[in-house]
C-alpha cells in the first residue's frame, strides 16, 4: 500500500469516527453554546493535542504497553473514569449566569461572565487534553488501527504521525462546524433556565461516559 492510498483510507476510517457523537462532541457543544468561545476553541485544541500525542506515542511503540500491561490499562481507565465523573458532577452543580441587562452588547454579555468565571483558552485546552489522554480506549484504538495503515518500508514514526495529522485536521474541521452550530443557539442559551438545562444534559452525559468507562471490560 502506497502512502497516498494509506492517507485516504485512514481519512475515511477516522472521518467516520470523528462524525460519531461522543464525549468530545458534548464538551465542544456545551462549552461553545454557553458563550465560552475562547474556552471552546481551547477544548478543541486540547482534544487534538491529545490525539496527536496518542498517534506519536503509538508510532513510537509506547502505547503498546496498554495492551501488554493490564495494570497500566486499569490505572489509566480508572483515572479517566474518575476525571469524567468529577467533571460531569461539576457541570450538574454549576449555576447559570445571570441574564445580561437590556441594552448590553451581545458579544460582551456572552464573553465576560463565561471567560472570567470558567477560564479562557488555557482552561479549555487543559480540559480537552485531559479528557482525551485519560481515555485509554483512544490509545487502544490507535494501537489496533494505526499500524495497519503504515505502508511496508515507510519510516514507521514519520508515517504514523502523518496519518495522525489527517485525524487532527478532520477533527478541527468538524469542530468548526460544531462551534458554529452552537454559536447559532447562543441567543436562546443566554437564558439561565436554558443554561441550567444544557449543564444538566451535558453533565449527565459526561457522568454516563465516566461510569461506562469504569464498568467496561
Amino acid at each position: 500500500m502506497e502512502m497516498t492510498t494509506a492517507l485516504w483510507s485512514f481519512a475515511l476510517v477516522v472521518g467516520l469516527l470523528t462524525l460519531t457523537p461522543g464525549l468530545d462532541t458534548a464538551l465542544i457543544l456545551r462549552t461553545s453554546a454557553l458563550g465560552h468561545r475562547r474556552q471552546a476553541w481551547g477544548v478543541v485544541l486540547g482534544i487534538q493535542t491529545g490525539t496527536l500525542l496518542w498517534g506519536a506515542l503509538t508510532s513510537a511503540g509506547v502505547t503498546a504497553l496498554l495492551t501488554a500491561s493490564q495494570l497500566g490499562y486499569e490505572i489509566l481507565r480508572w483515572a479517566g473514569a474518575a476525571y469524567l465523573v468529577w467533571m460531569g458532577v461539576g457541570m450538574l452543580r454549576s449555576r447559570a449566569h445571570p441574564e445580561p441587562e437590556d441594552g448590553a452588547p451581545a458579544d460582551r454579555a456572552a464573553d465576560t461572565p463565561a471567560e472570567t468565571s470558567t477560564g479562557g483558552l488555557a482552561a479549555g485546552w487543559r480540559r480537552g487534553l485531559l479528557t482525551n489522554l485519560l481515555n485509554p480506549k483512544v490509545g487502544v484504538f490507535y494501537v489496533a488501527v494505526l499500524p495497519q495503515f503504515i505502508p511496508a518500508g515507510a519510516p514507521h514514526f514519520a508515517a504514523g504521525v502523518a496519518l495522525t495529522c489527517v485525524h487532527v485536521v478532520e477533527g478541527l474541521l468538524w469542530s468548526t462546524v460544531l462551534v458554529g452550530f452552537a454559536q447559532a443557539l447562543r441567543g436562546w442559551l443566554r437564558r439561565p433556565s436554558a443554561r441550567r438545562a444544557m449543564d444538566r444534559v451535558t453533565g449527565l452525559a459526561v457522568v454516563g461516559f465516566g461510569v461506562k468507562l469504569a464498568v467496561s471490560d
